[in-house]
């Protein structure tokens, strides 16, 4: 497989599984925190990795589909020990995360509809409309650096919420458009010689992990047929690893849609209440992912309801992740050659900035479905709104919406607290009219 010279020691898999397993156990708080863990950790503490080499990494990261810190994770124990430390970052990154988020979704499933959990989750509602919303401010600060970046969140956010485009056409759009219009000087720019990996090294890399990505959903589809929950799952979030720029709040824009409007397989307030489970717990955000395929799969058969929950929650977790290693490994030794490349790194900083139309359409989603009981279809000419009934606000969750915003945004409050205490007023509101 990919090796590279880059690798500057290697530790003995109980310090790779030391190190890794405790970042993944502290890993709370979405993107922003757990990168600022694993800089802590590996440039600060152990030494790991130099800041250029950080820095590099996660610029390519935020530019690849899929989850960026588990992906700078995956680079990570790459970069030290080569490909088992790549598989024991990664893995150790996501796992602690993926058990805790298999028992809330057994538990929602088993007593979701309890009264009692049903007003918390009201609550977790709007506290998860405050993060998506912190998360857009964040991403914009980061994305949008010029006009030209700015016309393509608008662009990209009127596409989405006016047109419904699909979302990979979008995001094709937008990497031509910053491929063609990038605006610095290709000539005058030091060019890093591609690295001394052999191409055989690198298709060898490609074959086994698209093997391992491809041959399970071929399985499934020969097994069990197309029309299989388990199959369509396995199609879907295969379908989403590849198109996903920009990260979990990427994911959910896209997801949404197709989950709760062309499959059926949950309900919307069934996707928020998913986004709230996994804020709270360690790892990618992403994995999101795995509660939907274990909702949509435990409800697919109410005979052998958990046992399918968790069929489908495997082979979203596989068909997610999979191909993230996949991305790294080969693209890994390849970093400083792509970031000296104006026009691919306009292309991808192009796609970066449409993001932010992405989410700022899954922001005003959220909005009005938390905010609003009733909702109706608006035609505009060739465009389709979807617009409220004003009559249908619901003050209180306006209320919690603002202090949670207030708390998230300015006070800085840790979200673990933030949803606890939106769940914990919801709740008593509720007890009280």
């Amino acid at each position: 497989m990919m090796t590279d010279t880059t690798h500057t020691a290697q530790d003995t898999t109980g310090e790779q599984l030391k190190i890794w397993g405790q970042i993944g156990l502290q890993s709370f708080g979405g993107p922003t925190a757990q990168i600022a863990l694993m800089h802590r950790v590996l440039v600060e503490e152990k030494g790991w990795l130099t800041e250029q080499q950080f820095l590099s990494a996660l610029s390519f990261c935020m530019l690849l589909p899929g989850p960026e810190a588990m992906q700078l994770a995956t680079y990570a124990g790459w970069r030290r020990s080569g490909v088992m430390g790549g598989l024991i970052a990664g893995s150790l990154f996501v796992l602690p995360g993926a058990a805790v988020i298999l028992l809330l979704a057994t538990l929602y499933m088993s007593y979701g509809q309890i009264s009692a959990v049903q007003f918390a989750f009201l609550g977790v509602k709007a506290a998860v409309l405050a993060i998506v919303v912190d998360a857009l401010i964040k991403i914009s600060k980061r994305a949008l650096t010029g006009g030209f970046q700015y016309a393509l969140a608008i662009g990209a956010f009127i596409a989405l919420f006016a047109f419904q485009l699909p979302f990979p056409l979008v995001i094709l759009i937008a990497a031509v458009l910053g491929f063609l219009f990038q605006k610095a000087d290709v000539e005058s720019t030091q060019l890093t010689p591609a690295p001394s990996n052999k191409l055989t090294a690198l298709i060898k890399t490609v074959v086994i992990f698209g093997l391992l990505w491809g041959v399970p959903v071929a399985g499934l589809f020969l097994v069990l047929g197309q029309d299989h929950i388990l199959t369509g799952i396995a199609t879907f979030f295969s379908k989403l690893a590849v198109v996903t720029f920009g990260g979990a709040y990427a994911v959910l824009a896209y997801m949404v849609d197709d989950v709760v409007s062309n499959h059926g397989w949950l309900q919307t307030e069934q996707m928020i209440d998913g986004l709230g489970l996994a804020e709270t717990t360690p790892g990618p955000l992403i994995l999101v992912t795995q509660f939907v395929g274990f909702v949509a799969a435990y409800q697919a058969d109410q005979a052998m309801s958990f046992a399918q929950g968790f069929a489908g929650a495997v082979v979203t977790l596989w068909v997610t992740f999979i191909p993230c290693f996949l991305w790294i490994f080969a693209g890994a030794p390849y970093i400083d050659w792509i970031s000296s490349r104006p026009r691919l790194k306009s292309a991808l900083s192009a796609i970066t900035a449409a993001v932010v139309g992405v989410i700022a359409n899954l922001s005003l989603w959220f909005s009005l479905h938390i905010l609003f009981a009733d909702l109706k279809p608006t035609s505009l000419g060739p465009a389709t709104v979807i617009t409220p009934d004003l009559a249908s606000i619901d003050l209180f969750s306006v209320g919690l919406t603002l202090l949670s915003g207030y708390l998230l945004i300015i006070r800085k409050w840790n979200l673990f607290w933030l949803l606890g205490l939106a769940a914990g007023a919801s709740l008593l509101f509720k007890s009280l009219v």
